[in-house]
């Protein structure tokens, strides 16, 4: 059993998996979900592409449920078994770049890694933030732009309970409006486009990040383009396979099914 009171039973065993934007310390981070999916999804290496855990909440409010030491837990155990964990930290845990080059419990700290992929190809792994020119020139905007993405994820959470009681699938409200508005479309092109031009300079095949929340994989100009996305709003994971393939894994149905009522079960048995 582990720590967090469930059995260890992978389902899909991966190459490699690549977590990103979790937001452990903030109110919107799905933590829970990203448990869940760990329980039946596992790989040899895995790589935290940044915003694990948000300094900028911790700043503004305590905020840490069990679900988010569990997670750290689960993190650390798998170290332990032999699973090799890569940590590049982004913005909001900026505070761990202090730490390059340092081991922490098994998991190393980096700026950013090249991997290589099953098929030859290789790919940085980034989270992203240095190319985002709010981020770097605009810092308080950033910060009231937090404030205002915060606001929105609670009124995903309402959307959705409303949904639920309805019958209806998980639908991230936060992304719907991300996709409509025009400039956020232009800077999700520009973003792309500059993290590729980013994995050229480094010679690599492709380039692996975060950031964004918006989960994709795109081939351009002979350059693959991979995003995470993130465990607040579409609650996303990349994954390589043995062969080299990958593959962005959504988890937002019901973390767990209701064990049958008997009388259903004895129907079904008959």
């Amino acid at each position: 059993m582990g720590s967090d009171g469930s059995e260890e039973r992978p389902e899909r065993r991966f190459r490699t998996l690549f977590i990103s934007d979790v937001h452990l310390g903030a109110r919107g981070s799905q933590a829970d979900r990203l448990l869940d999916f760990l329980r039946s999804h596992d790989a040899d290496t895995i790589y935290l592409v940044g915003d694990i855990v948000d300094g900028w909440a911790l700043k503004s409010y305590w905020h840490w449920p069990q679900s988010h030491n569990d997670f750290v837990q689960k993190m650390l155990r798998k170290a332990r078994k032999g699973a090799k964990i890569i940590y590049v930290p982004g913005n909001h845990d900026e505070f761990l770049r202090n730490y390059y080059g340092t081991h922490f419990g098994g998991i190393d700290v980096v700026e950013n890694y090249v991997h290589l992929g099953a098929d030859g190809r290789r790919y940085l792994v980034i989270h992203g933030d240095i190319f985002d020119l709010v981020v770097q020139n605009a810092r308080w905007l950033a910060h009231l732009g937090d404030k205002a993405y915060e606001f929105a994820i609670q009124m995903n959470r309402l959307v959705n309970f409303f949904r639920k009681m309805f019958g209806k699938r998980y639908w991230s409200l936060s992304q719907w409006a991300k996709l409509k508005v025009k400039n956020a479309v232009n800077y999700i092109g520009a973003f792309e486009a500059a993290l590729a031009s980013e994995a050229r300079r480094h010679g690599a095949d492709g380039v692996i990040c975060g950031h964004i929340h918006y989960a994709t994989i795109r081939d351009e100009h002979d350059i693959r383009y991979m995003n995470c996305g993130d465990w607040v709003e579409s609650c996303t994971a990349l994954a390589e396979h043995e062969d080299g393939r990958f593959e962005i894994i959504t988890w937002t149905e019901p973390l767990r099914a209701p064990a049958p009522a008997p009388r259903v079960a004895a129907r079904a048995a008959a």
